[in-house]
């Protein structure tokens, strides 16, 4: 079998170009709206009360940064594994919802109260973010690598 060397180099930066991307763009609305999105936030019914404001104006902006030094290509590791532990966390907080049968708005793109409820469609949504995120975390470690040639 012969070898060849390929680079990752495009499928990590249009990973990092695309997330990066929708994290920013997912976090103006809740920056813009910190009241509208704490209350989204307390519908959730997982984070006590008083924790409810602080991350209504905290989590949006680590949104932003995140996905900002993303699409800046600097900080990637670090951005990348931030953005990882968000989507985990909002994949936990849907799955537990969904399974205790809560009806919620998810308050990813939007806080308009006529957005749509939260269901499966929006954890497997979140679960798919995975992919260009775990690219984006593996990029700096894929720069090279040998795969089979397909064209022998």
């Amino acid at each position: 079998m012969i070898w060849r060397e390929t680079s990752w180099s495009t499928p990590v930066l249009v990973s990092r170009l695309v997330l990066g991307g929708l994290f920013v763009y997912a976090s103006l609305e809740k920056i813009a709206h910190p009241l509208i999105f704490a209350e989204l936030i307390y519908n959730y019914r997982i984070l006590p009360a008083e924790a409810v404001n602080l991350s209504s104006l905290i989590l949006p902006w680590v949104e932003f940064l995140a996905g900002a030094l993303l699409i800046s290509g600097r900080l990637t590791l670090p951005s990348a594994s931030i953005l990882i532990l968000l989507i985990l966390a909002f994949c936990a907080a849907v799955g537990f919802n969904l399974a205790r049968g809560l009806d919620f708005k998810c308050g990813c793109f939007t806080t308009s109260p006529q957005a749509k409820s939260a269901g499966l469609e929006t954890l497997f949504t979140e679960l798919a973010l995975l992919v260009p995120a775990a690219l984006c975390l593996a990029g700096p470690f894929l720069k090279k690598a040998r795969v089979p040639d397909v064209h022998e």
